[in-house]
């Protein structure tokens, strides 16, 4: 048998170790990046639901407004902040349901109590005897009206500003609209 021969000052020994060294952090880099991410992924996913329910319910606060506006429930001089002689109590407050009025952060919402999330219970379907419902004590609301324009009396701004904890962290979600007298 015939022996194979290499190029002159070329070996057969396969890698050296700083070769295997540098190869290995280059995958532990890589594989490090890769947990980065799903570290990243799943605290997205975990703050989902709450996101979901600070933006529905600020939503749902400037909705309740312009359907007070459009029914004539609160006259145009009422749509303001307790301080300029309206009905929205000034400040963060704690997400109560919707009082008499139909409106929320009004006076006459301390007798409804904090809204509730309805959760599917153990057969997992929504809407079914077995539901579940969990207080959204996490959360505050502020509705701020300001007069947009002093020159034009029938434009106000509102900004919903919801608070909230996700974990450790504390989360503001702010939603800015602008209401006319005019529907």
């Amino acid at each position: 048998m015939q022996q194979r021969r290499l190029p002159p000052g070329r070996t057969d020994g396969g890698f050296s170790l700083i070769e295997a060294i540098v190869a290995m952090g280059i995958l532990a880099v890589g594989v490090l990046a890769l947990a980065q991410g799903f570290v990243l992924g799943l605290s997205h996913l975990s703050t989902s639901s709450a996101n979901l329910v600070a933006r529905e319910k600020a939503r749902e606060a400037v909705e309740s407004v312009h359907t007070a506006r459009d029914t004539r429930t609160i006259p145009w001089d009422a749509i303001r902040n307790t301080g300029a002689g309206g009905v929205f109590v000034e400040g963060l407050q704690p997400l109560r349901a919707p009082g008499v009025d139909g409106l929320v952060n009004t006076a006459d919402d301390l007798a409804a109590g904090l809204e509730r999330q309805r959760l599917p219970g153990p057969d997992d379907q929504l809407g079914t005897p077995d539901d579940v419902f969990v207080p959204l004590d996490g959360f505050q609301r502020q509705i701020e009206i300001l007069e947009f324009n002093p020159v034009n009396p029938d434009l106000r701004e509102i900004l919903v500003t919801i608070v909230y904890d996700v974990g450790n962290i504390r989360r503001t979600y702010r939603l800015r609209t602008f209401i006319s007298s005019f529907s």
